[in-house]
């Protein structure tokens, strides 16, 4: 069984072990337009893949599965390795529904167009971060509807360039789902509509904490460029991923954005650095981060987030109100207690299928869904977050929505001769906000 499947089941057991289900609420998520393929029979919607690693080869399964008449049929990656990989492991879980000819299976920087102008309906962006704005634009701007993996950009201009997007996706009647799949289970639905209806009264502080060890490492090759090691090893490069704190911790962030109704805060402080990732292979992430987010009502979020080895795990979201306190604790409670108690004991889902099973159905009832604005505003909090912490200066959610701050290269300028550094390890203090 290879890395790929693995993956998929671990994802399988995790939802099932911890009893909790997470998925889109019924916060106005769906639009009263008619799409283009909601109407009487059902056409086979073609699917294209753009970044096979392990999420992006699950999507794909999950995708396949959510709807009868569904086939992928183009898929795309920089690498042929992993192409070939998540193809292999796609055909032995649905082999009747991958329908990718050789001519559709496109490598290479360029790759995601390729995909985009094969004919597919359907297109799955789950590359690293850094690319998500671009392949985001062309998606859109060709008609076609998106799952889109969290987060959706890196830096200020690419979020920008993503809120751009979600409104061209609204006015094309496209629909637009987001890989922040917490917000696609039902307990969490259930727990966060009476939090929002004011069940806990009104919210004074979100806590949040995202505490675990560290994660993989590719060993660089001899026959690897900077660009290859670097792309290979994308999490540790905050030009690809935006530092641990958006890529992974964001779902932290983005159930305190729930939490507050979606509202953005006004400002952040905060700090974070580099205790044990200090080999030069962990490129220029941190490894801690602690921060402070403050809304107009006068409301706190707190985030507390680390990955360093034989350190204590804690995966949790603590919110304390004026008549009552609601707590998560992800894979294991989810409860209120207060002046009306709570406990989900409702129906459990795979939070990962039901983003699909969702899209699909969208697009088949012709009520497109688009997660645009509150996606792009989840990662924005997380880029907030690694602003301050870099700095160590306190800034405003308009002086960092508003930045042009870019930390990688334009999508014109990549290859594999590419010699891009990125930014270097930054330094509260000394490190200066832009």
């Amino acid at each position: 069984m290879n890395k790929n499947k693995n993956l998929i089941r671990d994802r399988r057991s995790f939802l099932k072990n911890s009893g909790i289900a997470l998925i889109g609420s019924t916060l106005a998520y769906h639009s009263s337009v008619s799409a283009p393929l909601g109407n009487t029979k059902k056409p086979t919607l073609k699917v294209g893949l753009i970044g096979c690693g392990g999420r992006g080869t699950g999507a794909a399964l999950q995708a396949l599965q959510a709807d009868p008449d569904v086939v992928l049929t183009a898929m795309g990656d920089v690498f042929q390795d992993r192409l070939n990989e998540s193809y292999q492991e796609l055909i032995k879980e649905v082999k009747d529904k991958v329908k990718v000819d050789n001519q559709n299976k496109f490598v290479g920087f360029d790759a995601y167009l390729k995909v985009i102008q094969s004919g597919v309906d359907v297109v799955l962006l789950t590359t690293p971060p850094a690319f998500r704005p671009d392949h985001l634009i062309a998606a859109i701007d060709a008609g076609k509807h998106v799952f889109c993996e969290k987060p959706v950009a890196v830096d200020a201009p690419g979020v920008r360039k993503v809120l751009a997007a979600a409104k061209k996706a609204q006015e094309k009647k496209l629909s637009l789902i987001s890989g922040f799949c917490f917000r696609y289970d039902l307990a969490n639905r259930a727990f966060f509509e009476k939090i929002l209806k004011g069940d806990i009264g009104d919210i004074k502080t979100v806590s949040t904490f995202r505490n675990g060890g560290e994660l993989w490492y590719k060993p660089r090759q001899e026959n690897w460029s900077n660009m290859t090691n670097q792309m290979r090893n994308w999490y540790y490069y905050n030009w690809l991923s935006g530092d641990f704190l958006v890529e992974m911790a964001v779902h932290s962030l983005d159930l305190m954005s729930w939490a507050m109704g979606d509202k953005i805060p006004l400002k952040a402080t905060g700090t974070g650095g580099r205790q044990v990732r200090v080999d030069d292979k962990y490129g220029n992430i941190y490894d801690h981060f602690a921060l402070e987010f403050e809304y107009a009502n006068g409301a706190k979020g707190f985030h507390f987030a680390r990955q360093q080895e034989k350190t204590s795990h804690r995966n949790s979201v603590d919110i304390l109100g004026t008549d009552g306190s609601g707590l998560i604790n992800v894979g294991s409670k989810l409860e209120i207690t207060g002046k009306h108690p709570w406990q989900y004991t409702g129906p459990k889902n795979d939070m990962y299928q039901t983003e699909h099973d969702e899209l699909f159905a969208s697009i088949r009832n012709g009520k497109p869904m688009n997660d645009g604005e509150w996606m792009a505003n989840s990662t924005m909090i997380g880029i907030l977050g690694r602003m301050v912490a870099y700095t160590g200066q306190t800034i405003t959610w308009e002086e960092a929505l508003n930045s042009n701050e870019t930390l990688g290269p334009r999508t014109e300028d990549y290859t594999w001769d590419l010699n891009w550094k990125g930014p270097p390890i930054a330094k509260p203090g000394i490190s200066q906000f832009s």
